[in-house]
């Protein structure tokens, strides 16, 4: 079975975890860490820390989005414009997130070594490689164990419209097991227009009991159901068992509950629905709002295309800059307005917004007027809660095409969002070949000036 090792362990509260490390019970390699834990632990008591993952398929262009180089021969055609914090200049495609900026932090220094759209996926969606034989849980899963409830009404992870073809393990709960796996809404829809194909994609399927099938036989055949599973866990002892039994009582508890009209958005108002964006994004991004103010801590919405196009949307090797505006004619509103209506309704301060592919674009331009694969220097972005915004970490090459200050690893952005949602890094989840994995690299180095 799963267990937890290391000081988690110990069922020891946030609280108690700082004093002892305070104290010295962990050794000083655990001093760089103590100072946003301890801050983030002060605010805690007012509410649980949650997360939502804008997950750009393909791998989007940082000179065109957050690190534009006008003037030089790579940069394109794009302008630069102004923010609402001085000095920081984005794409003039994303003008209501320029709005936003003093709550954001841009990391223009990422520096990986993957290229490749298979690993890299899984690098960054778990912060390992994928080799030998441990299959490492995304981040999603390992988060959400952390902060969420096995109580909670509605799931502790839900995936909104993933694209996993090319690396389905980068998406799952690995060693954890099934429990810790997403709900999934919206995967492979290519809904097009204006309101209902977006509600029905967005729509947790078969919670209702089939037709002619009465609550009183409903309950009759889940408590047959039950006796059976019973009978047979206690036969076959194990994760796979106890994973299935967890995942029908979720299930169960969704049919039963109030708490799954979340995923109704039809009650929201026009306008607001509007500003987010009709399309699949934009309502996936009003969805995630909608179930983080309803307690649940993990809600990732991916970008895989514009105009009904799903795939790896930012995978421009041809037409880049014409597929990327209309991509961020996608992100901008949904992105910009996510962070204006987390802020209206006192969540952005407890809510963590990550935006982040699997790689950049390479700074020189090909001859198809796109930008191939390119993980040496490119950008990623966080921002609300545990995080200090308005600010930009790190610098590429007049070209593009190095990092020339503060490069950041996976393991580092990695480490630098666990801190910020309040997550004791060094904890140990036990995997499926009976090794411990700490749930961020001890070499991880935060960005300590973007914590909170």
């Amino acid at each position: 079975m799963n267990q937890r090792s290391g000081t988690s362990a110990l069922s020891l509260s946030r609280r108690d975890w700082l004093r002892l490390s305070a104290c010295g019970a962990f050794g000083v390699s655990m001093s760089r860490w103590l100072p946003a834990l301890a801050d983030e632990a002060a605010k805690s008591k007012t509410r649980r820390r949650s997360c939502i993952l804008l997950w750009m398929s393909g791998g989007p262009s940082q000179m065109d989005t957050f690190d534009l180089k006008p003037g030089h021969e790579n940069g394109g055609p794009y302008k630069a414009i102004d923010t609402s914090v001085p000095g920081i200049q984005i794409s003039e495609h994303l003008p209501r997130l320029a709005t936003q900026m003093e709550h954001c932090a841009v990391i223009r220094s990422m520096t990986t070594k993957e290229g490749d759209h298979t690993r890299a996926t899984y690098v960054m969606r778990t912060g390992y490689l994928p080799q030998g034989p441990v299959q490492y849980p995304t981040i999603g899963s390992v988060w959400s164990r952390e902060l969420g409830s096995a109580e909670s009404e509605l799931p502790n992870f839900v995936s909104v419209a993933p694209y996993r073809f090319l690396s389905p393990a980068a998406f799952g709960p690995g060693f954890l097991g099934p429990k810790y796996a997403p709900l999934i809404v919206g995967e492979g829809n290519q809904a097009r227009g204006r309101g209902a194909d977006y509600e029905r994609a967005l729509q947790v399927k078969n919670l209702a009991s089939p037709a002619g099938v009465s609550i009183e036989q409903t309950d009759a055949r889940l408590e047959l159901l039950t006796s059976l599973e019973a009978d047979f866990s206690a036969e076959h002892p194990g994760v796979p068992s106890a994973s299935h039994r967890a995942a029908y009582l979720q299930a169960v508890k969704m049919m039963r509950s109030e708490a799954v009209k979340a995923f109704d958005l039809t009650g929201e108002d026009d306008a607001l629905r509007d500003a987010y964006g009709r399309n699949q994004f934009g309502q996936g991004c009003l969805l995630a709002r909608r179930l983080i103010e309803r307690g649940v801590p993990f809600v990732e919405v991916s970008l895989n295309g514009a105009q009904g196009n799903q795939g790896l949307g930012w995978d421009t090797h041809q037409n880049n800059f014409d597929d990327v505006q209309k991509l961020s004619a996608v992100l901008d509103p949904g992105w910009g307005t996510l962070l204006e209506d987390l802020k209206t309704r006192g969540l952005l301060d407890s809510t963590l917004v990550i935006w982040m592919g699997e790689f950049g674009r390479t700074p020189k331009i090909n001859e198809n007027k796109g930008r191939d694969h390119f993980p040496a220097a490119w950008a990623t972005v966080l921002s609300g809660g545990g995080i200090r915004g308005g600010q930009v970490v790190g610098k590429s090459s007049d070209d593009g095409m190095t990092v020339a200050e503060r490069p950041v690893a996976v393991s580092d952005f990695l480490a630098t969002a666990c801190l910020a949602l309040g997550i004791d890094p060094m904890g140990q989840n036990m995997s499926n070949v009976g090794r411990p994995i700490r749930i961020a690299d001890p070499q991880a180095k935060p960005i300590d000036e973007i914590l909170a």
